[in-house]
């Protein structure tokens, strides 16, 4: 479907940039953190020296450890090596000597709220003293009524649940060379098998990321986007193949090595993973796409714009943009990858161009038009983003939708069609609408198909697609109110005892055996098969608090608060319902805990939420209309030199 030349000029102004809160983070140190690192080896890592007794390494190392809950009196203090940098990828750095990292003086402003942030962090101490002169205020005072008596209660209780939800994920956080870097996946103290779960994953970092974010704690989050990209496009491979240029890995544990040739000297190492060791051996596609997300994020909230504007952070943005942005034999406009690439790692029937990678990949589109300087050297990119933009909203809005309305298209469709004006263009054949949904379409509301491919619809609901959908605005404002609809409708389905179903239906009997290869951990209402996680609260709650519905997400987490402590934070929940904790689900998972406490800081603030929400574009709208208006027959001759649109 090609376009007029207004749709091209459309894009011909200058680039977008994000407001920016406050002047005062031109102060802070913004040097290179790689003048601190030292590359070299086959095996490449970011690396930290540090000259020691041998046999205090364990003492001087901070590594990742799996360790057991302990008293808040005996709170976990995270080692950390004794090296000195001349100029730290963190900036300044206060701390108070046990394991509590404050903010210096310059971040103390949180410009969202417009005012001055106490501490971080208060003391364990602290806290008790002011509890307890809180019980003694209340013994001096004349009883309230049983219903206040049952409120402040329930208020106490939901207070205690974030006091220990704040208290885990700061226990969680990684260190490398006395700066916060990140969070470790999980630490589960019941659990023998650590397998990758005591590194840090890039996807599982960003409501961890979000959550330090909203509480005024920006140096965790500033560190972890320049250390995460430093390690991008290094040469991992796997039996001699090399991943694309601009790839990031998907997690990175931290190591203290003996420094070659000197056995009295240590070194920290990040060692990144960009799947060669992981389960399955999947490359993480949604790495790049949430790291420009968090990079927009911290901006947005801190003011300190002089990090996006970096020469190494816009090359980096620059590199994950060419490599989603590479022509290849493709011919949609969405991102075709392999099984696993996201949030669903393991063998689903994901392949093709599943929902939650082109939710992300135009979420991140957005981003990067937002961040990107405008110099000789990003016109090309901009271009080029800009058009994929437009095909890309087309392709979701018109192909992916599925209603009531769309249904009983789909069921009339006439196949084998040729023409360029053929109305069923993918050639998608009735009988395989599923029995499930002709009874499960509710008359009101709508959703995002899972997977589009020729002759091919997966008509699952996604969860985590559907809902950045809605953040991203790649869905319509009317389609967003029917995403919420749907949910409203299907309440018992995808939230039930324990928000939030991450896929509905699941997968059942021979279709499972056949899909995922009779995978035992992703059994039916289990794990990725349907099972419940409350992680996806914070993808909720920002959807429904952009859509001015924030009812629906405050329901969500007062179901959760209900179990989810008692439970000890588990990663996802089995059955239909959510009742039972995950069969292999790890305890005290930290994305877990964070999504709770974004979810909470969003609704007591929604107006912090616009760092994460883009909304959609004016230009963009006129484009869209111009494409949607045009004549879809095509004739066949030369390439044309104006920039065409694949739809």
């Amino acid at each position: 479907m090609g376009t007029s030349e207004a749709v091209l000029q459309a894009f011909s102004g200058a680039v977008p940039r994000p407001f920016c809160s406050e002047p005062y983070f031109s102060k802070l140190d913004i040097a290179s953190p790689s003048r601190s690192f030292v590359r070299f080896g086959k095996r490449r890592g970011l690396r930290c020296r540090q000259f020691h007794n041998p046999s205090k390494s364990l003492q001087s190392g901070i590594g990742i450890r799996q360790f057991a809950r302990k008293s808040a009196s005996e709170s976990l203090r995270v080692l950390r090596c004794k090296c000195q940098h001349a100029e730290s990828a963190s900036g300044l750095t206060a701390e108070d000597g046990k394991g509590t990292w404050f903010v210096d003086n310059a971040q103390k402003f949180n410009p969202i709220h417009d005012m001055v942030n106490g501490p971080n962090v208060l003391e364990f101490e602290e806290v008790e003293e002011l509890k307890a002169e809180k019980v003694g205020l209340l013994s001096d005072v004349n009883l309230p009524a049983v219903g206040t008596v049952n409120n402040a209660i329930h208020k106490t209780s939901v207070t205690s649940v974030e006091d220990e939800a704040w208290e885990m994920l700061r226990e969680s956080m990684v260190h490398y060379c006395g700066s916060p870097i990140g969070t470790i996946a999980a630490n589960d103290p019941t659990s023998s098998s650590v397998l990758n779960y005591d590194q840090v994953f890039i996807r599982d970092f960003i409501p961890s990321g979000i959550a330090f974010l909203l509480k005024g704690e920006y140096e965790i989050v500033r560190n972890f986007i320049l250390y995460t990209l430093q390690l991008q496009s290094w040469e991992k491979t796997m039996d001699c193949h090399s991943p694309g240029q601009g790839l990031m890995p998907a997690s990175f544990k931290v190591r203290t090595v003996p420094l070659d040739g000197d056995d009295s000297a240590t070194e920290e190492v990040l060692d990144p993973d960009f799947g060669e060791a992981a389960i399955g051996r999947v490359a993480p596609v949604d790495s790049g796409l949430w790291w420009i997300i968090l990079l927009r994020a911290y901006g947005k909230c801190s003011g300190d714009l002089t990090v996006q504007e970096r020469i190494d952070v816009q090359t980096g943005i620059k590199m994950i943009l060419k490599l989603c942005l590479a022509d290849g034999f493709d011919m949609f406009p969405t991102l075709l990858v392999a099984d696993g690439p996201c949030m669903i790692d393991r063998r689903m029937g994901l392949h093709g161009h599943p929902l939650e990678i082109q939710a992300l990949f135009y979420s991140a589109l957005l981003c990067s038009r937002e961040m990107l300087t405008p110099e000789d050297g990003s016109a090309d990119i901009i271009r080029a983003l800009n058009n994929r933009l437009v095909a890309l909203s087309f392709h979701i809005r018109e192909y992916y939708w599925i209603d009531m309305k769309k249904l009983n298209e789909i069921y009339r469709y006439k196949t084998e069609e040729y023409s360029y004006d053929a109305v069923n263009k993918f050639n998608i054949y009735p009988d395989q609408i599923p029995p499930w949904l002709v009874e499960w379409m509710p008359n009101k509301g709508g959703y995002l198909i899972g997977n589009l491919q020729p002759a091919h619809m997966d008509f699952r609901f996604f969860s985590l697609g559907n809902l950045w959908s809605v953040v991203s605005s790649l869905v319509t404002e009317d389609q967003s109110h029917a995403i919420l609809d749907l949910i409203e409708a299907k309440w018992a389905d995808l939230v039930a005892d324990m928000p939030f179903k991450i896929c509905y239906p699941a997968l059942e009997g021979q279709e499972w055996q056949i899909i995922t290869g009779s995978d035992p951990k992703n059994t039916p209402w289990s794990y990725h098969n349907g099972g419940s996680w409350p992680t996806l609260l914070w993808q909720l709650t920002i959807a429904c608090i952009k859509m001015n519905r924030p009812e629906i997400a405050t329901r969500a987490v007062e179901i959760a608060e209900k179990r989810i402590s008692q439970d000890k934070w588990p990663e996802y929940y089995d059955t239909k319902r959510g009742r039972f904790i995950g069969k292999q689900s790890r305890l005290y998972q930290t994305w877990s805990i964070a999504g709770y406490l974004v979810a909470k800081l969003l609704l007591a603030d929604p107006t912090a939420a616009r760092m994460l929400i883009t909304e959609e574009d004016s230009e963009l709208v006129n484009a869209f209309s111009c494409m949607t208006s045009a004549n879809p027959r095509r004739k066949r001759g030369p390439k044309s030199s104006q920039q065409t649109y694949i739809v």
